[in-house]
């Protein structure tokens, strides 16, 4: 029969096996299952194209406002289409690894390595684009060390990562995954919400 020691160290054996699911550079801080996150990543990480519809609102101290994103994602390629939210009228930005371009209306295109600096250079707002790759679909990016909080559910309730808060509030079921429908970004003085009123997974092309 087992002694107490026994099951003490049992149970510290299996602790730190569901520790060891998590990837190396996140640090979950509250709620949720080790094993359970694992799993749920799992699933959602194979990902990796779709096309995504929802509403876009932004609080910043020059401006604010609101509109429509329209995001086609195919492996590292993206294009992301706003309209209203900007206050410049339509903006699309287009990236993969080759480099980033950045389409104004009534502007000629501008071009950079990545999104990031791009849109803090002409627009004047510093927009986790190569993030938002990995946060729209509740997961941390693999690049920088992570801060997690699960939900009962052992998805991501919020999210400290390169100096932003992502605050996930629901999730809907596409496909049998679950993924994001309602997020919240904070971070160098903005505050973004996206609400996604259209989950589209799909074959990479």
């Amino acid at each position: 029969m087992p002694t107490l020691r026994n099951l003490f160290l049992l149970a510290l054996l299996l602790s730190l096996a569901a520790c060891s699911n998590l990837h190396q550079r996140e640090t979950l801080e509250f709620g949720g299952d080790a094993a359970a996150w694992q799993a749920h990543r799992k699933a959602v990480l194979p990902l990796d194209a779709w096309t995504l519809q929802g509403k876009l609102g932004v609080r910043a101290p020059s401006e604010s406002g609101s509109g429509t994103v329209l995001w086609l994602q195919d492996q590292d390629y993206y294009d992301i289409r706003l309209s209203g939210p900007l206050g410049r009228g339509a903006t699309r930005i287009q990236g993969s690894d080759r480099g980033v371009s950045l389409d104004i209306a009534g502007q000629p295109t501008m071009s950079a390595a990545s999104a990031e600096d791009l849109l803090e250079q002409q627009v004047g707002w510093r927009l986790p684009v190569e993030h938002l790759l990995w946060w729209v679909r509740g997961l941390p990016a693999p690049d920088s060390p992570s801060r997690l909080q699960l939900n009962p559910d052992s998805q991501l309730a919020r999210l400290a990562q390169s100096g932003w808060t992502v605050e996930y509030s629901r999730y809907q079921q596409i496909n049998g995954v679950s993924l994001p429908q309602r997020l919240q970004l904070s971070g160098y003085d903005m505050l973004l919400t996206l609400v996604i009123t259209r989950w589209e997974p799909r074959t990479a092309e």
